[in-house]
């Protein structure tokens, strides 16, 4: 009887193992996620489906913050938004009005497709402001996703201490 027990015991960790082993396998070749450092802008946005770009960083990562900052900086989005973020001749990203929603995907393809592309792929204004003219595609400029989401953690951190925290990251779904 000792000798059945063990035999189906001997048995079960037989496919135990040939379980893990399989799983294993399985996840060896289950695709990995892009280094955002080694993927374009316009290449992310192309390759994942609207609604499920997410930002890797948080605008409480000061570190991240500060380099976000000086990409933004350099890559001359003050020329339009202002230093700081807080306007120009284009919107300021320090308020709670966010021109085509707030969400991390839809600011990603904003800043990489431009505006005219943005609302030919099916994304229409929801807020107003004084804008002179349509958001530049920077897809091509900025380097890789990883600086484009350093960005938006440094846009995201310039958000009004005064605006309504729920409008942060848009208009909260149930009041759309």
């Amino acid at each position: 009887m000792i000798e059945k027990i063990l035999g189906v015991f001997a048995g079960f960790v037989v496919l135990a193992v040939m379980g893990y082993a399989l799983e294993a396998a399985v996840a060896a070749d289950a695709p990995k996620p892009a280094d955002p450092a080694a993927v374009k802008p316009a290449e992310l946005v192309a390759k994942t489906p609207k609604g499920q770009l997410k930002n890797p960083y948080k605008d409480t990562q000061a570190d991240i913050v500060a380099q976000g900052e000086h990409l933004f900086l350099s890559y001359g989005c003050n020329g339009c938004h202002g230093g700081g973020g807080g306007g120009g001749m284009c919107p300021p990203l320090t308020n709670d009005v966010w021109v085509y929603g707030g969400d991390d995907d839809t600011i990603y393809r904003l800043a990489t497709l431009g505006s005219d592309e943005l609302q030919k792929a099916g994304y229409t204004r929801k807020g107003r402001e004084n804008v002179v003219g349509p958001m530049p595609p920077f897809g091509g400029i900025i380097r890789n996703a990883d600086e484009l989401w350093k960005i938006i953690a440094f846009i995201r951190s310039k958000y009004s201490s005064s605006a309504d925290p729920n409008y942060k990251y848009g208009t909260p779904p149930d009041q759309e």
